[in-house]
């Protein structure tokens, strides 16, 4: 599977599954749920009954979206 652009990331809702953190990343399914179970997955994941969510604002400051481009999409809280 293809790894997402900066500008589909910045397009994504502001908590996504994991598996699409995972792709973002171009990671396979299998070595982000090691890496959650190791507590070493590279963004903050967030547990939600027997799913997992990335926030997307983790995701584009791990993938060096700049600050200015991160506002301008999250507001000027992130």
């Amino acid at each position: 599977m293809k790894p997402l652009t900066l500008a589909e990331v910045q397009a994504l809702p502001a908590v996504i599954p994991l598996l699409l953190a995972a792709r973002a990343l171009g990671l396979s399914r299998n070595t982000a749920y090691r890496l959650v179970q190791r507590d070493e997955f590279p963004c903050r994941v967030i547990k939600v009954g027997d799913t997992y969510r990335v926030p997307t604002i983790e995701l584009l400051v791990l993938i060096g979206a700049d600050k200015e481009n991160v506002h301008s999409t999250f507001g000027s809280n992130a």
